[in-house]
């Protein structure tokens, strides 16, 4: 059987993303999201904070990276990824999430909106929801419906 690594989050930035280059000059941009989790304690309701680091490679990282800014609610689709080190004779350890796609969901709180997505193309969000737009607007105005040969809605 084969092992599952799937991570689907949404929440917001907790700042800034940086991007940086690696020696060999690929980009990468990291990042930070707080994921609120509703519990219940006694009869009160209370959101408990949980804090992910997120990294994206590539050009995803480079178009996304000043729209990525603190406050700005993301989904995040990805995989768990454990890094290993010593530091000090101690062993260390740190798990993060190597992004696949991430959603550009809303404005940064002060209720302005706005989404993008960003997939393997590597497009801006702005851009790659005004070709689907223009794909769907293509695809509603073409539409015919065909004549199945059936006079009522209900073919019984």
């Amino acid at each position: 059987m084969a092992d599952i690594n799937h991570v689907v989050l949404i929440g917001r930035l907790t700042r800034d993303a940086e991007l940086k280059y690696t020696a060999g000059g690929q980009a990468v941009c990291k990042f930070s999201i707080a994921v609120n989790r509703r519990k219940k304690n006694g009869d009160q309701w209370e959101d408990e904070a949980n804090f992910f680091d997120i990294v994206l490679w590539g050009k995803q990282g480079e178009s996304l990276q000043s729209y990525l800014t603190k406050g700005k609610m993301v989904g995040v689709d990805g995989e768990l990824r454990q890094d290993r080190w010593q530091q000090d004779g101690q062993n260390r350890s740190k798990v993060e999430i190597i992004a696949s796609y991430i959603q550009l969901l809303g404005g940064s709180g002060n209720n302005s909106s706005g989404s993008g997505y960003a997939g393997g193309s590597g497009q801006s969000g702005d851009r790659q929801n005004h070709q689907n737009n223009q794909n769907q607007n293509q695809q509603e105005s073409s539409y015919q419906p065909r004549d199945d040969g059936f006079t009522d809605d209900i073919p019984f």
